[in-house]
């Protein structure tokens, strides 16, 4: 090659050279690599706190690094030399470990054009859940970082049953559950089958008889559906593969599974605590007896589950008879099929409730109406956008924290801060008038 034609190729040669290098650098593997001072430094702030610093590895003709691995160190010096990568540089191998690195000596434009090849080639799509797996044995990344999040999207739209285990690992399988639920990404895989995945792959950590037995007694859905019975529900180390499954228990929504697949599969394994199943049970039931008492002309039909106020009506209550109480969290759905001039949904204390009154000028009253203001006790909070007819409110009370937020045509808004010390004891509640008209259900979730 003829040297002097194009600065790029000429540097190259410089890379991992040991003719032209004045400097070791360990890594992780104890691979040692071969770089020159001035350039590193040049190129690179971090490289030149460390080696021009005035303190030992100034002078010393070797330096460490022993959480960054060669082959991520090697994607660093291609890209020091030259400023750029060529794309077939980058593997399912070794993209983590040079992200990992890039990050570590703040190369922003390294970061970026590794996640920009990973998207852009066939590595997402063909080994999206090993990446995930190995981003998430490494430091911990905010969950705002887009190559973490690219992977977590990635690997959400896939069916868990078609990613063999071993391919996700347990912290991959723990990162995407708790991205994709604090998120509410679009996760396509239903929550039976996520239990299904979560608990063998905490068996396959504990032994081989364990992760042999669970995929026997926990059947697919298809299976399910087609009515297959599984034998003995006794596992061997249960206790162990329960241990392994609770970080993983807590992103998974029991509320989405069938209660007889509940009670028939899940149940009997006595691998998830008394507490969840019991707090599963309990909501069914309460989801069953929504029964509503309302102010004296609102007209109650549908077995109580809609309310209309009909002509000369003014604002009156209704409530439903359920209690929300104990450290839970309760969702429910409400469809204002007709708005009236304004509309109201959210929660109240049953203390002094007027059923004649509007609920949000009463102290054990906290509402949001269809003009976008939150009010309790008179004073109004604006919160969201207006809203009519057809729309779908979702309220969310966590009685964990005492507080209440409102999901709006699949739009999910912030708690409401001016109500951050509700009751203990709490009912849904709606206000209209005429000509309004609700539909009050258990959340309806995708």
């Amino acid at each position: 090659m003829i040297r002097g034609y194009s600065l790029e190729q000429d540097l190259r040669l410089l890379i991992n050279n040991p003719k032209y290098s004045d400097i070791e650098i360990l890594c992780e593997d104890e691979k040692k690599l071969h770089g020159c001072r001035a350039i590193l430094a040049a190129r690179s702030e971090v490289f030149d706190r460390l080696l021009y610093n005035g303190m030992k590895e100034s002078y010393d003709n070797q330096i460490s690094f022993p959480k960054i691995n060669s082959a991520g160190m090697e994607i660093i010096l291609e890209y020091i030399y030259t400023g750029s990568i060529k794309e077939e540089s980058l593997t399912k191998d070794n993209a983590i470990e040079a992200f990992y690195a890039a990050d570590y000596f703040q190369l922003s434009d390294l970061q970026d054009f590794i996640t920009k090849t990973v998207k852009n080639t066939n590595l997402v799509k063909n080994y999206s859940p090993e990446l995930l797996s190995k981003i998430t044995e490494k430091t911990p990344l905010a969950e705002d970082n887009i190559f973490l999040n690219l992977l977590v999207e990635t690997v959400a739209i896939m069916s868990l049953n078609n990613i063999e285990f071993g391919r996700l690992s347990i912290t991959g399988l723990k990162c995407l559950l708790s991205i994709t639920h604090e998120k509410e990404m679009h996760f396509v895989t239903p929550e039976y089958e996520v239990f299904r995945y979560s608990a063998i792959l905490a068996a396959k950590q504990v032994s081989n008889d364990a992760y042999k037995t669970l995929k026997k007694l926990l059947p697919t859905l298809e299976q399910v559906e087609n009515s297959i019975k599984v034998g003995n529900k006794f596992i061997t180390d249960r206790q162990k593969v329960a241990k392994e499954l609770e970080p993983l228990v807590k992103f998974i929504d029991f509320r989405r599974i069938k209660s007889q697949i509940l009670a028939d599969f899940i149940e009997p394994l006595e691998i998830v605590s008394n507490e969840i199943i019991f707090n599963f049970y309990r909501y069914v039931a309460l989801s069953n007896n929504l029964n509503l008492t309302c102010g004296s002309k609102l007209i109650i039909e549908n077995n109580g589950k809609i309310v209309h106020a009909p002509n000369g009506c003014d604002h009156q209550n209704v409530r439903a008879k359920i209690v929300l109480e104990s450290n839970d969290i309760f969702e429910w759905d409400v469809i204002i099929e007709k708005v009236s001039g304004c509309a109201w949904v959210g929660v109240c204390a049953s203390e002094n409730l007027n059923y004649e009154t509007f609920a949000g000028i009463q102290p054990t009253g906290w509402v949001l109406g269809s003009n976008g203001y939150c009010n309790n006790f008179s004073k109004a909070v604006k919160y969201c956008l207006p809203f009519g007819d057809g729309t779908i409110i979702t309220v969310h009370l966590d009685m964990n924290k005492r507080t209440c937020t409102f999901t709006i045509n699949g739009t999910k808004y912030p708690e409401v801060s001016a109500w951050n010390n509700l009751p203990s004891k709490l009912y849904p509640v709606v206000s209209l008038n005429y000509p309004g008209r609700f539909r009050i259900q258990p959340h309806q979730k995708n």
